[in-house]
Formats: structure tokens, C-alpha cells, sequence
């Protein structure tokens, strides 16, 4: 069973985040500072941390650099603060996803699900004409690199972790976009415009009055 350490001051959400968490699955580890989650992270292995910005004691920030600073598990943000440069500063850290309160605990749960799928692809992968750098975040084609930016590999890599299930447009939105950005499903449609002219024709096959499915090649 998947472990997911929760580090949040607030006693109610975390108590909501458990309980979500535990009817998928996951085995949930609990902490109120950043003190208390640093040291249950370097006592256990955790598929990934829910970690709030604000916390007595250490900072989320801070929590947040110790951890990428010996590890890859994936960080999902917490925060009621919805400034950009904050979103900014997380990405530079190495957050894996930065979202703002108050959020729906289901798409939350959506979001982490695919964020671990992602994180469990093996380092290179080959699908068709494309190799796939997980770790560095980056799609090579004939041996040239792909400039696809963050929403066109995450886009790609939520299509390869669903390969040949149909996925709707509003499925699309709930676990690419953030949660507090208001787009329409006609965003979903330019971007797989935008991902299909980069990667080529054959791979992303468009199911009328659906949605889209990811396949092989041609």
C-alpha cells in the first residue's frame, strides 16, 4: 500500500485529506509542522507529500527544498496565498503541482492519483518515434528534443498513463489545468492541437462527440 505523508497545521483538512485518501487506497502518515513532517519523511519511503505553505515552526518552503534536496518524491503545495510569485517560487523548487484553497477534495485526489501513475514510468521510455525522459522532463523525436513546455508534457504524459482509455475533455481539465484557473474545454482542444503538431500525426486519436485516446503510433 502507497504511503502519502500530509504535513498541515489545520486539523480539519488534514482530517478531510485522510479520509479521501484512505477510500483510494493510499496509507496516510500525519503531521502539524514542518519539524514533525521532516522527520517522518526520513523514517519511511512516501509515494508523495501534501505540503502546506504555512506552518508553525519551519515553512512549507523550507520543508519543501530539505526534501528535493535528497529526494525526488513528488510535492503537491498547499496554500490559501494565490500571489504568482509564490506558484513561481514553488516551481523553482521543484514542486510537482502547487494548488490553492479552498480546492474539491475529489479533483485534489484525481490530480495526486495521476501525479503518481506519472512518477512510477520508468526513467526512458519508447513509444513509437518518442523517447520519454521522466526525470528530466523532456521528448526526444528522431533524436531531436521536443519543445512541448510544462502543460504539453504533462498533457502527453496523462495521455501515455491512460494509453488507450477515451478521456474526456472535462477529465483532461481536472487533472492538467489548476484548479483555481477558469478555462473551457476549447483550451483542451488547442492544446492537443498545439501537442499533435509536435509530436506528429498517429499518436492522439480524437473520439467524436467524446473526447480523445492515446495510442502507439500509426
Amino acid at each position: 500500500m502507497k504511503k502519502i505523508l500530509i504535513i498541515e497545521d489545520e486539523d480539519f483538512l488534514r482530517d478531510i485529506l485522510k479520509r479521501y485518501l484512505e477510500k483510494e487506497g493510499y496509507n496516510v502518515i500525519e503531521a502539524a509542522s514542518g519539524e514533525i513532517g521532516l522527520e517522518k519523511f526520513y523514517n519511511d519511503n512516501y509515494a508523495l507529500v501534501l505540503l502546506d505553505v504555512m506552518l508553525p515552526g519551519i515553512q512549507g518552503w523550507d520543508v519543501c527544498k530539505e526534501i528535493k534536496r535528497t529526494s525526488n518524491t513528488p510535492i503537491i503545495m498547499l496554500t490559501a496565498r494565490t500571489e504568482e510569485e509564490d506558484e513561481i517560487k514553488g516551481l523553482q523548487l521543484g514542486v510537482e503541482d502547487y494548488i490553492a484553497k479552498p480546492f474539491k477534495p475529489k479533483i485534489l485526489m484525481a490530480r495526486i492519483n495521476s501525479l503518481i501513475k506519472r512518477n512510477q514510468l520508468t526513467p526512458l521510455e519508447k513509444i513509437g518515434e518518442l523517447e520519454i525522459d521522466k526525470e528530466n522532463y523532456k521528448v526526444i523525436k528522431n533524436g531531436k528534443e521536443l519543445n512541448l513546455g510544462n502543460k504539453g508534457f504533462a498533457l502527453l504524459m496523462y495521455f501515455i498513463l491512460n494509453k488507450d482509455l477515451v478521456l474526456t475533455r472535462e477529465k483532461i481539465l481536472n487533472n492538467i489545468w489548476p484548479m483555481d484557473f477558469e478555462v473551457d474545454e476549447r483550451v483542451v482542444d488547442t492544446q492537443i492541437k498545439l501537442l499533435r503538431k509536435k509530436i506528429g500525426e498517429g499518436y492522439i486519436k480524437t473520439i467524436r462527440g467524446v473526447g480523445y485516446k492515446f495510442q502507439e503510433g500509426k
